[in-house]
């Protein structure tokens, strides 16, 4: 007999068709060498859509053919041809010019958004996870943080950003703090269990029997190793941040027109969707585009992070 503390024999070795399969993979070679290119291509393709995206971002005016905002009446609705790539818009804006540009206002009101809602998670999910394993008012602290939280959860991001905007007014600016605000309670959530978690590990504890002041704990112990995963789920937030920004834009609340931002081409493109479908398809791709391969970087940094 086997005591409770015990493993049974051969309880971790496969029988049966799994050990077979897995026998047949080891003498094939590697998990590398057999499933690691397939595995890494949808990578490699986000992540090229990513430089494309960012290039496009650092130097609109070395990419973009022409001017996003010179009006030509006379070139108005034209479709994609080899002198307009994407076509033009109704006043004969050249929409691949516009698409390139756009991508600056669009990724960096993602990434401020991104930004607002990891500072506003910092300024609630640290206090709480300290909180947590303290004294009373500590506990108190903790919970009256969490009921905080609890409210936000209770409504979706995107209405909470449109409840902020409808008393802020509209604008860029406030549609990077709603957006920001509608994103910050999951990554408050995640901190304040991270930083909860490590308050009692055994590296905080070691710094505090060597006499470390708590300043430098926190900073230099605690911080960059919570916020270490918030990270990699803010590449995956970045994509979710730059829709969101875009959809504040597509109602009229973000980015004014004719201002080359993906949301509000989205707008005026809805207008003329029956005879002028270039007007809304690429904004929209591109729109895709960058969602698409932020979550599919984020989540292979998170499978990395993970150490799959």
């Amino acid at each position: 007999m086997s005591g409770p503390g015990s493993v049974p024999r051969g309880a971790g070795l496969p029988t049966g068709p799994r050990r077979s399969a897995r026998l047949g993979a080891a003498a094939a070679g590697p998990p590398g060498l057999v499933a690691g290119g397939a595995g890494r291509l949808p990578a490699l393709i986000a992540g090229a859509v990513a430089a494309v995206v960012v290039a496009a971002a650092l130097a609109p005016g070395w990419l973009a053919p022409f001017d996003p905002l010179a009006i030509d009446p006379s070139a108005a609705f034209q479709a994609p041809s080899p002198a307009h790539w994407l076509g033009t818009d109704e006043s004969g804006r050249d929409l691949l010019s516009r698409v390139i540009h756009g991508a600056r206002d669009s990724l960096l009101i993602g990434a401020a958004a991104t930004g607002v809602g990891l500072a506003l998670a910092l300024l609630l999910g640290v206090p709480a996870g300290l909180g947590a394993g303290g004294g009373r008012a500590g506990r108190w602290l903790d919970f009256g943080i969490g009921r905080v939280l609890e409210v936000l959860f209770a409504l979706p991001g995107l209405l909470l950003a449109l409840v902020f905007i409808a008393l802020a007014g509209p604008g860029v600016a406030t549609s990077v703090v709603a957006v920001g605000l509608g994103t910050a309670p999951g990554y408050a959530r995640l901190i304040r269990t991270q930083v909860a978690v490590l308050r009692s590990s055994p590296m905080i504890e070691a710094a505090v029997v060597l006499g470390r002041p708590r300043g430098t704990i926190l900073w230099r112990h605690l911080l960059p190793n919570a916020l270490a995963p918030v990270l990699v789920l803010a590449t995956l937030g970045l994509g979710q941040a730059v829709v969101w920004a875009s959809a504040l834009s597509f109602l009229g609340l973000g980015a004014p027109p004719p201002a080359p931002e993906w949301g509000s081409m989205l707008s005026a493109g809805r207008t003329y969707l029956g005879i002028a479908w270039w007007m809304t398809v690429f904004p929209g791709l591109a729109v895709v585009a960058v969602a698409a391969s932020s979550t599919v970087l984020g989540r292979a940094l998170s499978r990395r992070a993970a150490g799959l």
